[in-house]
């Protein structure tokens, strides 16, 4: 309808990046209107910086919409064209606070025909509106300037005047309403329907973005053949505890890799907030429904990083017998760090306190330490940790595989629990499907999070610059002076003359 078909694929644009022309960025956001549960519509001034064929063209889509679903939309125009002004079923003729015309368009000449006023063939009914005395036409009478209030007074004993006024004086017989005059739901479409075009959505940003997630690919890749290589030109031993600890590094390096892998999620969902909250405003959709989509087609993606890092470096680093339960927690560990870095975008709005906010929760809540190595009183942070979980699970799983379970001599415990005991993790073997568990948890806990906030937390307002008053002071003495010198008269070296001309005419020839 609104014409915006040629530029589908073309993004909107903004201060710093071209996008779509300006009558299209007008069409976009007309277009973000009527989509939402609006029943009436008021624009002012949409012609703005448009050509007359642009603002005919919005104007033409918007009278074919609002007859189609049966709303209502209130324009405000400065000057329309005569095809535009064509378009409108009533008009509301404003001039100095007053009413002076309102009813069909067909009537308005007849009500300044009344008054004295025609509109001669070769004008418009909108120029025509603007000079009163070449327009009058009682010829027998002298021209009496007619103001704005007497138009309106005017209007009131005219019949469109008196017809409108009988049926604003009438009562309205809400008996008689029909049941969808007024909306009864808080949005458009069920919630059914609301979750598939969000994922639609979702699923067409991913495809426009999809040299974003190659690239990643390409980097995790590319990091996972350089890890492999520091293990692929020598044979490495499971023979004591300092090998174990070899293969510990590499294993929790990889969970780090993928973990802040998903820290590129926190620019991109502070740039897409601003549009976010413009269209929750506008009731298009509740917050659930544009983040449980995003969570859901993250999920493939989170499968094609692991099993790339995976791939490449466990059947070197690990135990191929375990590789399945490994691949199972780096997937929950990418995708709760994905989640938690959504979380702490939705909470700061703001691309610098998303920054700070990041690198400190990433420092307090993803980077674990050995429980040996806390003081007392910071424990409480060790045991909220996922991290933790998914270290302790990832461990737990390789050195109680069959690689590690043979007992050195000199010894009474398998080599994988001296391995575990030495780096300071916890030794029983459940503690695999303790980790997994918690990573579930912390995954969900950061989804219902990040609803929360992008369900109650408004954009943050614009930053105010701050001056002080040294500088604010001399601001106002600046001005000051400037006024004081704008009063100063001028000498001049020779006496000003003045020329006056009288009964000066000026005329066109107009066509026969």
């Amino acid at each position: 309808i609104l014409g915006l078909d040629i530029c589908g694929d073309t993004m909107v644009g903004n201060a710093t990046l071209k996008g779509i022309s300006k009558g299209q960025r007008k069409c976009v956001t007309i277009g973000e209107m009527l989509v939402g549960p609006i029943k009436a519509l008021f624009m002012d001034e949409i012609s703005i910086g448009l050509d007359d064929s642009t603002t005919f063209q919005i104007v033409k889509s918007l009278k074919q919409f609002v007859h189609l679903v049966k709303r209502t939309a209130v324009i405000s125009l400065q000057q329309p064209s005569l095809e535009t002004f064509n378009l409108f079923d009533d008009i509301i003729l404003l001039s100095d606070g007053h009413i002076v015309y309102q009813g069909p368009c067909e009537q308005v000449l007849g009500f300044f025909a009344s008054m004295g006023f025609i509109c001669p063939e070769r004008k418009t009914v909108v120029t025509s509106r603007k000079d009163q005395e070449q327009y009058w036409i009682q010829k027998e009478k002298p021209y009496i300037f007619v103001t704005a209030k007497e138009f309106a007074d005017a209007f009131e004993s005219y019949h469109v005047g008196i017809s409108l006024c009988n049926e604003l004086a009438t009562q309205f017989d809400k008996s008689k309403s029909h049941p969808s005059a007024l909306t009864t739901k808080k949005y458009g479409i069920g919630k059914w329907e609301l979750f598939k075009a969000c994922l639609s959505r979702e699923y067409l940003l991913m495809k426009r973005n999809s040299l974003y997630y190659i690239f990643k690919l390409c980097q995790i890749a590319l990091v996972a053949i350089i890890t492999m290589t520091v293990f692929l030109p020598t044979r490495m031993h499971h023979d004591s505890v300092t090998d174990g600890g070899i293969y510990a590094g590499a294993l929790l390096y990889g969970s780090t890799v993928l973990m802040l892998n998903g820290f590129a999620e926190l620019a991109m969902m502070v740039v897409r907030l601003p549009v976010f909250y413009k269209q929750r405003d506008l009731l298009f959709f509740p917050s659930w429904a544009y983040a449980v989509p995003s969570l859901i087609l993250k999920i493939p993606i989170s499968f094609a990083e692991v099993g790339v890092w995976v791939s490449f470096t466990y059947s070197i680093i690990g135990d191929p017998n375990a590789v399945g339960r490994t691949f199972l927690l780096l997937v929950l560990v990418n995708q709760m760090a994905t989640l938690f870095c959504r979380l702490v975008a939705a909470i700061s709005r703001d691309m610098a306190m998303a920054a700070t906010l990041g690198t400190f929760s990433l420092g307090m809540l993803l980077v674990a330490v050995s429980k040996d190595n806390i003081r007392k009183w910071w424990l409480w942070e060790f045991w909220i940790s996922p991290t933790m979980y998914g270290q302790n699970a990832l461990l737990n799983n390789e050195f109680h595989g069959k690689t590690w379970r043979h007992v050195p001599p000199n010894s009474t415990e398998p080599l994988g629990v001296q391995i575990l005991k030495s780096r300071g993790f916890f030794t029983q073997s459940y503690w695999y499907w303790i980790g997994f568990g918690a990573l579930i948890g912390y995954t969900l806990l950061f989804v219902f999070g990040h609803i929360l906030a992008l369900t109650f937390l408004n954009p943050l307002k614009e930053h105010q610059v701050v001056k002080s008053a040294q500088s604010l002071s001399r601001k106002q003495q600046s001005v000051r002076d400037s006024k004081q010198n704008q009063k100063r008269g001028m000498i001049l070296p020779f006496e000003p003359q003045y020329i006056t001309f009288d009964e000066v005419t000026y005329s066109v020839d107009m066509p026969q």
